[in-house]
């Protein structure tokens, strides 16, 4: 098993900023590529970014490309999504996501989950 705890959600107003961060414990981190997803009201949750699990290659959607950066720390255990420029459409909730098998935008290859944090932008 692989716990996830996601952070740093808040308000910000359009064009700030905001870190994430996912802290995991359990299995190994390092054995897992991590992801990002969100889901907001009324929506599908869609991904946002993933990192493989030696931090060598990041991958992310295209609506959040050139604005948010994913990173990884396997010392520390943890992942990161820092996002600028923020838009009122970023507004969701943001999930952590592991997979021990795949590095990518599909939800369903992906083993562990957090619980989420809010993000919420202001126009």
């Amino acid at each position: 098993q692989v716990q996830l705890v996601e952070s740093g959600g808040g308000l910000v107003q359009a064009g700030g900023s905001l870190r994430l961060s996912c802290a995991a414990s359990g299995r190994t981190f390092s054995n897992y590529h991590m992801g990002w997803f969100r889901q907001a009201p009324g929506k599908e949750r869609e991904f946002v970014a993933a990192i493989r699990w030696n931090g060598r290659n990041q991958f992310y959607a295209d609506s959040v490309k050139g604005r948010f950066t994913i990173s990884r720390d396997n010392a520390r255990n943890t992942v990161y999504l820092q996002m600028t420029s923020l838009r009122p459409e970023d507004t969701a909730f943001y999930y952590c996501a592991a997979s021990s098998a795949t590095y990518g935008s599909n939800r369903y290859e992906y083993d562990y989950w957090g619980q989420g944090t809010q993000v919420t932008v202001s126009s």
